[in-house]
């Protein structure tokens, strides 16, 4: 019996590999002769470069980057086994986890570091780029991942306007005299499952500007800078952005991406699976365990859990979905799609067990799930 285990990372207590390594401790305390793959999965957020590098033989390179406060900090983007592809997470750089709560400050934080990564990665001759976008601590409009590529932008008086959300509101024309040329010779491949505008109550300073310091009052005054932008885009490089479907995502950075380096927007665990070729892996397993975090009805809406079972059925192969917790309400939504579901945190183990000692009590619920399965 061979078992492919591919859960996605349990956020704030396990990696991706860490889950499936407890999966798998569980399923062989059942029977220790089952073949078990590991193949973490991720969907496009926090972790996608390692499980693309574990999956397809690849390594990391390493270089230093400032922050979104404009600290200097090492960071690494993943090199994948065809030595030709970079993937490169934004969070490394540019993410909201970099700061403390009473650091977030969206009016200065920068892209900047996320624009260094990417010419680090020009530098070593790549030119085939995966850009995961999530879990950013920046509204900048990608402003600064373009400064570190070249652009200038500049005001009335022939200047560079001021490094802040203030200074969107003076740009007058952009300056592509310094813009790095190997772009143009360059893929963009975005791995991202949000589909924002840019601008609007439904935009980057709308739906995601609060969790990143922006205050209600602000609201507002964010949009308005995010539009001026927007409208010297249109007028330079004759894309509208303001209502693109994705050019709000990670504070406009998806905008950033489409507009200057020509990005195209995947679905992040499609794009994963495809780059690990998933479907080669699974297609003579009996079973596949998924997973994640928290399991709820918007797992069924791209998240890395459907986009496993998605891939599986093509093969009819049974998928279970093992989560640390799943929202009661929605436990008979989940069940009929997936073989049989199973959530960590229950009757006999709370969430602040299930979160405190995430390992064993995967593992435990692991060997609960796999002994049903085969018995």
């Amino acid at each position: 019996m061979k078992v492919v285990i591919s859960p996605d990372s349990f956020k704030g207590t396990l990696t991706a590999l860490e889950a499936a390594q407890a999966i798998e401790q569980g399923i062989q305390q059942v029977n220790e002769n089952v073949e078990t793959m590991l193949v973490p999965v991720a969907d496009g957020g926090e972790g996608t470069v390692d499980a693309l590098v574990l999956a397809t033989n690849g390594h990391y390179k390493k270089t230093a980057v400032l922050d979104p406060l404009g600290r200097e900090i090492e960071a690494s983007f993943g090199v994948l086994g065809n030595q030709t592809t970079c993937v490169i997470e934004m969070a490394t750089a540019s993410g909201i986890t970099l700061l403390h709560n009473n650091e977030r400050n969206p009016r200065i934080a920068s892209s900047f570091g996320t624009g260094q990564l990417i010419k680090h990665a020009l530098d070593q001759g790549f030119r085939d780029f995966i850009i995961c976008i999530g879990g950013s601590a920046t509204n900048d409009a990608g402003v600064g991942m373009l400064r570190a590529l070249g652009l200038r932008l500049i005001d009335r008086n022939g200047l560079d306007v001021q490094k802040s959300i203030e200074g969107l509101f003076d740009v007058k024309c952009l300056d592509f005299s310094n813009w790095d040329a190997r772009l143009a010779e360059s893929k963009f491949s975005i791995a991202c499952d949000v589909d924002n505008p840019l601008v609007g109550e439904k935009g980057a300073s709308a739906i995601f500007g609060p969790q990143k310091g922006v205050q209600d009052d602000e609201v507002l005054y964010f949009d308005q800078a995010l539009t001026y932008f927007a409208d010297v885009v249109e007028k330079e490089k004759g894309i509208r952005l303001h209502d693109y479907k994705g050019a709000g995502a990670a504070g406009g950075m998806g905008g950033a991406l489409i507009a200057f380096l020509k990005g195209e927007f995947h679905q992040g665990i499609h794009l994963v699976l495809d780059v690990m070729k998933y479907n080669e892996k699974i297609q003579d397993a009996d079973f596949v365990v998924t997973g994640e975090g928290k399991s709820d009805r918007q797992t069924l809406h791209g998240k890395a859990p459907f986009g496993v079972l998605e891939c599986a059925k093509q093969y009819q192969i049974p998928t279970v979905l093992l989560s640390g917790c799943i929202e009661e309400q929605d436990k008979p939504l989940l069940a009929e799609y997936f073989q049989e579901i199973y959530s960590v945190a229950g009757e006999s183990v709370s969430n602040d067990m299930a979160m405190k000692e995430a390992a064993s009590y995967l593992t435990q619920r692991a060997y609960e799930m796999f002994y049903k399965l085969v018995n």
